[in-house]
């Protein structure tokens, strides 16, 4: 019943709620004056209790109640209790100094009172807001970070800040949540907050609208809107707190899907591991059998093609199958690198040498700066790196086409480079043409591939250490790029 008639006076217009407080004041007044005319009270004792009256009403109502209620009790002192009474005539003139004097030790007590009064009536409130947002901080701390945060969210503030209505916009998620009773045309309040980037303060409807902002400079992340009586400073608060809480959720996404990937990597690097090896005992047995049957010889001319073809591709699919075993120790980081100090133009001249279709000698250019430079090194990998680079070099390039090889000494790094004239590789695919399975739309029909030997690259370039890069162009060509730090010196 109090709280119904509370919520009752709340809703009154302003200017009838002051007017009805102003005519209790004044009945308030009626009845002291007709005690002390009664009991005869003196001037001075009645002025007392009327000072009292003033102070109250300060107190409990406001400074503007109070200033009527001090004028009003000037008038009824004048009227009631100084000769002549029942008149506003004053004999003594000094009496107007002491009605004076009452007038403004009643206005300056009340406005003194009614500031402290409001004073700890905001300090209540603020405590109050900071025990709240308390409460909210948390309880974000206790959130589901498998579930979306916005129900969650609306749901704490509605419960602990007691607001009649909350709306949440999430804009990773693109939902909105709401709860409590919105009208109508409020259905995307919240959204549309986010969309102009409007916070305003609505005082009529108690309606506060905040973006989500995780720092300073960083873009929303969504939208909060409350209805209730709320300070402002504390929705403030409340919006920082709703955004770090989807913050924390979007971070935890992140991690969830790049464990989940890490996870799907290693398996895939299992499977890749286990199929090439069973891959390598037929091959072998394959290789086997067509070098013997070359080796015997007899065979028409047809035939002995026939069987070099299925030699070079049965070396071709051993190679593939040895890089699928690389990438997988890789990926598991169970390769240990055999590091040693070696001749750079020694490595550039193996890579050539182990290549199963041996290049035209008239095609090749080998750019060595310092042929007594050597760098500490995984042998095996950086040939395998080097052969890769090579062998994309003879697929992608223009027939009878030159292909250069060159390594020079960069600062503390030793660089090496692969460059041919053929087609180019897109810019946005410059960095993909690193992953693994990924080939070019623009490439994937001029030469047989798998994506999987550039993949090997990078993974064994970051083993040294080290990065790996193309620069591609259709006037100066394509450039592969291995940049290998630390351990790199010249021969003596």
């Amino acid at each position: 019943m109090t709280n119904s008639v509370v919520f009752v006076w709340a809703q009154l217009p302003k200017g009838i709620r002051i007017l009805t407080q102003c005519l209790l004041a004044s009945v308030v007044l009626a009845l002291l004056t007709y005690s002390g005319f009664v009991l005869q009270i003196n001037l001075l004792t009645i002025s007392l209790l009327y000072l009292l009256v003033v102070v109250a009403v300060a107190s409990g109502f406001g400074i503007w109640q109070a200033s009527f209620t001090s004028f009003l009790a000037v008038l009824l002192l004048d009227y009631f209790f100084e000769p002549p009474i029942f008149s506003f005539e004053v004999e003594n003139p000094g009496i107007f100094v002491a009605l004076a004097t009452f007038e403004v030790t009643a206005l300056t007590i009340s406005r003194l009172h009614a500031r402290e009064m409001r004073r700890a009536r905001e300090s209540a409130v603020h405590l109050k807001g900071m025990e709240h947002l308390y409460e909210l901080s948390r309880c974000t701390l206790l959130l589901d970070l498998r579930q979306p945060p916005g129900p969650q969210l609306a749901a704490l503030i509605q419960r602990i800040f007691e607001v009649r209505a909350v709306a949440l916009f999430d804009m990773s998620m693109g939902r909105q949540d709401r709860l409590g009773e919105w009208g109508a045309d409020e259905e995307d309040l919240a959204k549309e907050c986010y969309m102009h980037h409007a916070p305003q303060n609505n005082p009529q409807t108690q309606t506060l609208q905040r973006l989500l902002q995780t720092g300073e400079g960083a873009g929303p992340v969504g939208a909060l809107v409350v209805r209730g009586p709320l300070n402002p400073l504390v929705v403030d608060a409340l919006a920082a707190l709703a955004a770090i809480a989807i913050d924390r959720h979007q971070s935890f996404e992140k991690e969830d899907r790049a464990e989940e990937a890490k996870r799907s990597e290693v398996l895939r690097a299992a499977v890749m591991d286990g199929l090439a090896h069973e891959l390598k005992t037929p091959l072998t047995a394959v290789q086997t059998a067509s070098s013997g049957l070359l080796e015997l010889g007899g065979l028409t001319e047809p035939q002995a093609e026939l069987v070099g073809l299925i030699d070079d591709e049965a070396v071709r699919m051993n190679d593939l199958c040895t890089r699928m075993l690389v990438t997988a120790k890789l990926d598991g980081r169970l390769v240990g690198l055999d590091m040693d100090e070696v001749n750079v133009k020694d490595l550039v001249l193996t890579a050539l040498a182990d290549r199963p279709t041996p290049l035209g000698k008239d095609r090749m250019k080998i750019v060595v700066d310092d042929p007594n430079l050597t760098a500490n090194v995984d042998k095996k990998l950086v040939v395998m790196i080097l052969t890769q680079y090579i062998d994309n070099a003879q697929k992608y390039s223009i027939p009878d086409t030159p292909i250069e090889v060159a390594a020079r000494k960069s600062h503390t790094e030793v660089l090496f480079s692969v460059h041919n004239f053929g087609s180019t590789i897109r810019i946005e695919d410059r960095e993909r043409v690193f992953d693994r399975f990924f080939r070019s739309s623009d490439q994937k029909d001029i030469a047989p591939g798998t994506g999987i030997g550039l993949s090997v690259v990078k993974k064994a370039a970051q083993a040294h250490q080290g990065h790996v890069w193309v620069v591609s162009d259709d006037q100066e060509g394509t450039t592969f790029f291995l940049s290998l730090p630390g351990g790199v010196r010249r021969q003596q």
